[in-house]
């Protein structure tokens, strides 16, 4: 092995904050509510706003939205949704979760997005939902699914907890019919930390979304708080704990207020990797369809033609020159608590994708100097691991 020197050090991700998150946070702190209060609302009705949805639900973490956005939709015991494999583990967890039976289907091979034709095929009377997972970012062909989903009598849950920003026919996803679930993790391009946020075009949904996330409570802390007289709140339903703090909260609204500059600087920082990709042809950049406007959340690259094992060296051949990368994709159904479930269908475009892709560092404070960095140590792994870049 080739001993390399390391010139710098550059994460895959790294949050961007300043004195806008410092002033928020000390103002809750120094207000005293610091659970779920004012500035929840607040980032709910700025967040609803931004993606052009009537209603939004603030909730503890993304994979905390799926699950309330699966149980608004009745979905149970007996259930099946359709979810891609090819996905964080958390979109099959939430059906599980539920009650109901995860159904994994294939994905487009350019896109990474589910395939409408696979979910198609794979639909059956026990079919409640398909879960379209808006991938790293980049939507999934939305109308398809409308059109499927009207034919078949099944709901649209749309997993966009990568995809705040992105847009679909000029349409911010969130927007749709669909309900829609957003997370906040320190890799998203809105980031709190943990949190998450379901959007809904139903008044009525978001109010029992409310109460589930606060153990069935009929009415807030803070309403009972503000009110002139005493109210004792009831438990209509069982719920759960999945609030979010106004401490994250805080966060959120700064990281709000900078979300379109966040935006241009990921689609020029993606620019610069199309045109960088050109002179290592063994590296194949991301696929944009006509329809979308992805936000960058991550910049996934296919290592074309490799196995496995040939990805995963030249992972390491780029971390031990100082730059991260990770796996581009993770496949569910390879990971242990799934894999001795049987698959009914075939995933040839997810297992290959699984093992050909990875992201590179992505985030706004990534220089152009750090960029023309981690490009030098991509040529150099894989001159070392392939022998050359085409």
């Amino acid at each position: 092995m080739a001993v390399v020197t390391v010139e710098r050090r550059i994460p895959v991700a790294k949050p961007s904050f300043d004195e806008a998150e410092e002033r928020l946070v000390r103002d809750v702190l120094r207000s005293g509510w610091v659970a779920q209060g004012p500035r929840v609302g607040e980032l709910e009705e700025r967040f609803a706003a931004e993606v052009g949805a009537a209603h939004a639900v603030a909730v503890a973490s993304g994979t905390a939205a799926l699950f309330l956005a699966l149980e608004a939709l009745g979905v149970g015991p007996g259930d099946e949704v359709i979810v891609p494999s090819l996905s964080f583990i958390a979109t099959a967890n939430a059906v599980v979760h539920a009650g109901a039976t995860p159904v994994f289907v294939d994905v487009d091979p350019r896109t990474y997005d589910v395939d409408p034709d696979a979910v198609d095929a794979a639909v059956t009377p026990r079919t409640k939902a398909v879960m379209v997972v808006h991938q790293l970012g980049l939507p999934a062909d939305l109308d398809r699914f409308a059109a499927l989903a009207a034919r078949h009598g099944i709901a649209v849950l749309e997993d966009s907890a990568c995809a705040v920003g992105s847009r679909y026919r000029d349409r911010p996803i969130g927007s749709s019919r669909n309900l829609g679930c957003f997370s906040f993790h320190a890799r998203k391009v809105v980031v709190i930390g943990e949190g998450g946020m379901i959007t809904t075009p139903d008044a009525a949904q978001a109010a029992r979304l409310r109460r589930l996330r606060q153990q069935g409570m009929s009415v807030s802390d803070l309403e009972r708080h503000r009110a002139e007289r005493v109210i004792v709140e009831e438990y209509p339903e069982i719920g759960y704990n999945f609030r979010l703090s106004d401490l994250q909260a805080a966060v959120g609204l700064a990281q709000l207020g900078k979300l379109q500059r966040f935006l241009v600087t990921r689609r020029a920082i993606a620019a610069r990797y199309d045109c960088a990709l050109a002179a290592l042809p063994r590296l194949g950049p991301p696929w944009v369809p006509e329809y979308a406007t992805p936000n960058f959340q991550s910049y996934i690259v296919r290592v074309r033609g490799a196995r496995r094992e040939e990805r995963d060296d030249l992972m390491h051949a780029v971390g031990r020159r100082g730059v991260a990368v990770r796996r581009g994709l993770m496949a569910a159904h390879r990971e242990p608590c799934y894999r001795d479930r049987p698959l009914r269908h075939p995933l040839p475009h997810t297992e290959a994708a699984e093992a050909e892709t990875l992201v590179l560092p992505m985030y706004p404070d990534l220089s152009e100097d750090d960029q023309g960095y981690v490009v030098e140590v991509l040529r150099a792994a894989l001159v070392e691991v392939f022998g050359g870049v085409a």
